[in-house]
């Protein structure tokens, strides 16, 4: 029997702090992938303190604690958002998923691999600071995204977790995005002085992916439960966040043959 291929690139979202957009960006991002026509799966990964199903306005009586807890398939589990863009919620106020171990969210990963599988991305929304499961996802994901803002606080965070992330996964390939930046300029001298201390530091040198300009029409939508990219189309966020989504797709495409012959979570 022929072995199927996999085409699915796994981003983790992640940040040193949090309210610096990241979820946000991520239902956007999925927004605009499944707009392109690319099925998108976004995976509520802030186990114990869900927020993308309150975000998109999703409201759903199961969960991914329901697949261990209950063994409902994880099909059934997965929330329909848009054409191709699904949610897998995550349940609030649960002690028991926070406090997982590796072998526990490993069993977790292996039951979603197949249903990952039947998506062109699947986008794990990261919990903020340095949660032990955003060690056991970011190092398990086909990339890494980290999410800062130009706030002095927000950028030392991010190198806080960058060099957690590398002294214990040994990862070493991490996107940039700047978000709630004033100008362009503004968002790339944010990511050159998180790259030169990496650089400096670490021994190693960042990607930068783009950045996303401050815009209050963000704020409008969360208040909407709506992505920004549906009720503004046309404001400067929108397009910024667009412009990363097409980064996103030609990643993907260059990675096909690198991703083949691999799990869509690696190392599970």
């Amino acid at each position: 029997m022929k072995i199927k291929k996999n085409r699915t690139l796994s981003i983790a979202m992640f940040s040193g702090k949090g309210g610096v957009g990241k979820s946000s960006l991520s239902a956007n991002l999925g927004y605009c992938l499944g707009e392109a026509g690319y099925r998108c799966l976004l995976m509520d990964c802030d186990l114990g303190l869900a927020n993308l199903d309150v975000l998109l306005g999703i409201s759903s009586e199961i969960n991914i604690l329901d697949l261990l807890d209950r063994q409902i398939p994880a099909e059934r589990i997965v929330q329909p958002v848009t054409e191709n863009l699904d949610l897998l919620p995550a349940a609030s106020g649960v002690p028991e998923l926070v406090e997982m171990d590796d072998d526990q969210r490993g069993l977790l990963l292996q039951q979603l691999e197949p249903i990952m599988s039947e998506y062109a991305f699947v986008i794990l929304d990261m919990a903020a600071g340095l949660k032990p499961s955003l060690l056991t996802l970011a190092h398990a994901a086909g990339k890494r995204i980290v999410v800062l803002t130009p706030e002095p606080t927000s950028l030392t965070d991010a190198y806080a977790v960058i060099k957690v992330l590398t002294a214990q996964t040994e990862v070493r390939d991490f996107l940039v995005l700047v978000n709630q930046a004033e100008s362009r300029e503004e968002a790339q001298a944010t990511f050159h002085r998180l790259d030169a201390a990496v650089a400096k530091f670490l021994g190693f040198h960042l990607t930068y992916l783009g950045m996303v300009r401050s815009d209050p029409n963000m704020g409008r939508s969360v208040a909407k439960q709506q992505a920004l990219v549906r009720v503004a189309p046309q404001c400067p966020a929108a397009q910024d966040i667009r412009t990363l989504a097409e980064r996103l797709l030609s990643l993907r495409t260059a990675l096909l043959p690198e991703l083949a012959d691999k799990p869509v979570l690696k190392n599970l």
